[in-house]
């Protein structure tokens, strides 16, 4: 794995992002996600798992770069159903995951941390879906994973505006579960996974499917049309503008073209 670690304790496996400077998610990294899963999966002694960020942040986002790379809307739509399928395998994996987050938790970044089962906050962290600025629309669910947690409005407010919230706000509106202070945060994850590993594999199993049905019949369809917008997005010169501005480190001219 160049992007990830893996740890074991007991029965709690620690991935961890290292990518620096921000563990931005390029196709690579989250094909070593899916990858790294399905070892974890076939591993009896491992119960539940925590995915964290190493350095400053849990993940500033998805792989800006990545994207110039891109050189049709075909291809983004294919990119984005890519992390879509390895998010959903998070969501439907049978040992519960917890994501630790600490710093930022962006774009790619917060919908990873949303297909995960649980999610621990340091009390400062920063979490928003800010693709809006680039031009473009979330791209691994979060278009549907985000109104699932806090609402349809407080979700159309933080997509709409790009304007993130803390790990404090995110316990108030459901997005996280609990918040701590960041010196203390990891230690609280591992004492919430360690707790959740003493459970009987075959019912964390068997809750983990039942949470599948709380889904809305809408949401295949809507994370199928959100793959297939992210990719008609690409063609626009706003995405380009978005792009080349976040690269440029200047707020981005849009035209609405």
């Amino acid at each position: 794995m160049e992007n990830l670690t893996l740890k074991k304790e007991n029965s709690v496996a620690i991935i961890s992002i290292n990518r620096p400077p921000a563990n931005a998610l390029s196709s690579n990294l989250i094909s070593e996600i899916s990858s790294i899963l399905d070892e974890i999966e076939h591993d009896q002694q491992i119960r539940s798992v925590i995915i964290r960020g190493e350095g400053r942040f849990f993940s500033a986002g998805a792989d800006i770069k990545e994207f110039t790379q891109v050189k049709s809307g075909e291809e983004f739509s294919i990119l984005a159903e890519r992390g879509q399928q390895t998010f959903d395998k998070i969501e439907k994996f049978p040992k519960p995951i917890i994501a630790v987050v600490h710093g930022a938790a962006l774009g790619g970044g917060l919908e990873l941390a949303m297909a995960c089962h649980l999610r621990l906050v340091s009390d400062t962290a920063t979490l928003g879906l800010p693709e809006l600025q680039l031009g473009i629309i979330p791209g691994f669910a979060g278009t549907q994973r985000l109104p699932r947690l806090v609402g349809p409005a407080k979700a159309a407010e933080m997509m709409l505006t790009s304007e993130p919230i803390t790990g404090k706000e995110a316990v108030k509106w459901g997005l996280a579960n609990k918040s701590f202070p960041e010196d203390e945060l990891f230690e609280q994850g591992m004492v919430m996974a360690e707790k959740i590993a003493k459970k009987s594999p075959i019912v964390l199993r068997a809750v983990i499917e039942q949470l599948q049905y709380t889904k809305t019949n809408q949401f295949d369809k809507g994370v199928k049309r959100e793959a297939e917008r992210f990719g008609t997005l690409f063609n626009t010169e706003d995405r380009k503008e978005g792009i080349q501005a976040f690269l440029e480190k200047r707020e981005p001219n849009f035209k609405g073209k």
